[in-house]
């Protein structure tokens, strides 16, 4: 496993997989999963102080809106656990690979080049992923 965590951390992790991405299917759900674990491994930028996926989900500035979807609210299925494990156990899926952000632009708009000093990885459907340059987050790149 690539952070510790609690069995309540995976339920927790997977709600908000799920509240971020579930119009992307699984793939979508896989890669804010990415983004939660490296948030957690970051040593830098808003997640210096974040240690634990609770940290992570619940952190006020720079924070996920998913916590305030009533997806997040309910209980995650066995698929969802499964997705979150599968995270948790290092498998990364490009372009989220690196990324300490992502967000879902307008329809048919185009991803910004730069979100909170962070470089465009790429996108998958609805959402543009960013990952910080090169020795500025040693953990993630």
């Amino acid at each position: 496993m690539l952070i510790k965590h609690t069995n309540k951390e995976i339920d927790l992790m997977a709600r908000l997989m799920r509240a971020e991405a579930l119009g992307e299917g699984e793939l979508g759900m896989l890669m804010v999963g990415n983004v939660i674990v490296n948030r957690v491994i970051a040593n830098c930028d808003l997640f210096k102080s974040k240690k634990t996926i609770t940290d992570v989900v619940y952190q006020k500035n720079g924070g996920f809106e998913g916590t305030n979807s009533p997806l997040f609210q309910t209980n995650p299925t066995s698929k969802e656990i499964r997705l979150a494990k599968r995270c948790l156990k290092g498998q990364y899926y490009h372009p989220a690979t690196f990324a300490l952000w992502f967000y879902a632009p307008s329809k048919n708009s185009s991803c910004k080049k730069t979100w909170f000093s962070q470089e465009l990885s790429g996108r998958y459907k609805g959402h543009c992923f960013y990952m910080p340059v090169i020795g500025k987050c040693p953990k993630i790149r």
